[in-house]
């Protein structure tokens, strides 16, 4: 009999065939890269200054304007990580970086939105002349200085609470600082980390009015978005375009809270540290359509390939060995006190910068009238930090100790967090007007409506982490409910609730530009306090008043950190740490 001769056969995993899966995840994909494609393009369309871009309260345009917002806001996000990352990791790290890192980031959380728009927007326009791709660069910035402070304080804190057992694994199996950064402490952070990034998402909303709105010499610019459409809406006083703005935020947080966020925090629940599993979670469909598509499972077979490939050339190439240890310099103490020195001076000096520019300007007179200004705005910052903390303390404990109840509040609580102050101005103002309210107090709530949601996503993303095993224990020995919080649930949480805290100060304090002016129509309503100050000389361009508030703001929010937060954070870190 005649043999047949043919090609070799070659085997194929059956795991990267392709499969029904590929039929659901191709289109929707590269849908996707479609939409972003077209949305960056019109990013860059040529622009000239001045030149007004028409903004339609069609409700028909909102799609278009909300890809464009939700476009800024993921380069935001994007860019936040990045620098979070970079940030964090040098100021948990090194001793001398944090005493400087860490004030900057205390001062940079605390300066308005409008105040980086103002100093960085020439800048970004010049880098791309005659394009709206400048002032698109600007409104992302803006949007990146909602985003990002919230996420490097959250990196921060897990970095410096990774448990001593750990650390001490990834020396026995020698792996190297840049090995151990990646396989342990990043791993250890990233629960957390993904509920501060939809924090941070939903912060980007709440500034999204002002991120959308550029002005250069006297020139306004109004990008296409739906802040540009919530304040022409608002401006007209039309309620119905503001219910529309409203519904169609809702839809675009449910469309990336499932195509990006929920398949986060599935795939993060891999990296809960706990020595007893309750089984799988709730999956997430878009992640589990990527996982068995044969396409993108090829794709990500390639990529481990790579990757294994480049990291043994690597290692052969540049074998890594463990340096011994070396006794403590004698000279250390005095490096670090001539650090701390120059950091004074430095400290000085610019503080000198500021007075002598206000001082052309300004009195005495008016630098005690910001102070007490100040002194009123951090009253009310402070009440309502701790206000904030009695109510969604306990309800992020219980959400966090119920998983799938987590996962289904969670859009819910990102809709909230994202929803600009301004949209509550006519309710605010129809009430203090028809019944002769307090404005002092009752413009007050305006200010926490964006900062209080810091709390409770931290304290659901601390609970979630919880061990599980930790918990069997408190329940097998039959510890009563006050012990339960006072020995596990506080303590567990704790880090997790400072580094809520900490953001959502610094949140209210910046809320507080916008927060304590309410305006609708003819009707305005102005709170004593530093932030009504900002808002009020920012409108006529009265720089050195500007820079005055900026500046006693700034003062403040240090001085509160350095003496309050910041001691909490060493308990953290010292007492209350996973070990």
């Amino acid at each position: 009999m005649a043999q047949r001769w043919g090609l070799p056969v070659v085997a194929w995993p059956t795991r990267l065939r392709p499969s029904f899966w590929d039929l659901v995840a191709l289109p929707l994909v590269v849908g996707l890269i479609a939409l972003v494609a077209w949305a960056s393009e019109q990013m860059s369309v040529p622009y000239t200054g001045g030149q007004e871009i028409a903004i339609s309260l069609s409700p028909w345009k909102l799609p278009e304007y909300g890809l464009r917002t939700v476009m800024r806001m993921g380069i935001a996000l994007l860019v936040s990580l990045i620098f979070s990352l970079v940030y964090a990791a040098v100021a948990a790290k090194s001793r001398r970086a944090e005493k400087l890192l860490i004030p900057i980031l205390d001062i940079l959380q605390s300066v308005p939105i409008l105040g980086f728009l103002s100093i960085t927007v020439t800048g970004f326009i010049a880098l791309f002349p005659g394009s709206l791709l400048g002032y698109e660069c600007a409104a992302i910035f803006a949007i990146f200085t909602s985003q990002a402070w919230n996420m490097t304080f959250s990196l921060y804190q897990s970095f410096l609470g990774v448990p001593q057992d750990l650390r001490e694994a990834a020396r026995m199996y020698h792996l190297s600082p840049w090995a151990s950064f990646w396989q342990l402490e990043v791993p250890y952070a990233v629960p957390q980390l993904v509920w501060n990034m939809m924090m941070s998402m939903s912060g980007g909303w709440f500034f999204v009015v002002a991120s959308e709105a550029i002005t250069v010499a006297d020139q306004n610019t109004t990008l296409p978005g739906i802040g540009s459409y919530i304040a022409l809406a608002s401006k007209q006083g039309d309620i119905a375009a503001v219910g529309y703005a409203i519904l169609a935020m809702l839809a675009f947080i449910l469309i990336y809270d499932q195509l990006l966020f929920r398949p986060l925090l599935a795939w993060s629940q891999r990296f809960k540290i706990e020595a007893i599993t309750e089984g799988e979670g709730e999956r997430a469909w878009f992640l589990t359509m990527l996982q068995r598509a044969g396409l993108f499972q090829f794709l990500a077979w390639a990529g481990d390939t790579l990757a294994d490939f480049l990291s043994r050339t690597a290692k052969a190439a540049h074998p890594w060995k463990p340096k011994p240890a070396r006794p403590p310099s004698p000279w250390t103490p005095w490096i670090d006190r001539v650090w701390v020195v120059c950091l004074a001076l430095a400290a000085a000096y610019a503080l000198y910068c500021v007075v002598f520019y206000v001082g052309t300007e300004l009195g005495l007179d008016e630098v005690g009238h910001v102070f007490l200004l100040s002194i009123a705005t951090f009253v009310r910052v402070s009440v309502l930090i701790a206000l904030a903390s009695l109510i969604w303390v306990p309800v992020g404990v219980w959400i966090g100790l119920r998983p799938p109840i987590a996962h289904r509040a969670q859009p819910i609580v990102q809709f909230l967090a994202a929803f600009p102050a301004n949209l509550f101005f006519p309710i605010f103002v129809f009430a203090i007007r028809d019944y002769h309210l307090n404005v002092e107090i009752w413009l007050s709530v305006l200010m926490i409506l964006g900062a209080q949601w810091y709390i409770l996503f931290n304290v659901i993303a601390g609970t979630l982490a919880l061990p599980t095993d930790y918990q069997y224990v408190a329940s097998n020995l039959g510890v009563s409910r006050w012990l339960w919080w006072r020995k596990f649930i506080l303590p567990g949480i704790f880090p997790a609730y400072v580094t809520g805290a900490i953001t959502a100060s610094g949140g209210a304090w910046n809320a507080s530009i916008v927060s304590e002016v309410a305006q609708w129509g003819d009707d305005k309503f102005v709170a004593t306090g530093v932030g009504a100050y900002i808002a009020e000389w920012t409108a006529t361009g009265d720089f050195p008043r500007i820079v005055l508030g900026i500046t006693m703001l700034s003062i403040f929010v240090l001085t509160f950190n350095r003496l309050f937060w910041r001691r909490l954070y060493t308990l953290a870190e010292e007492r209350l740490r996973l070990d």
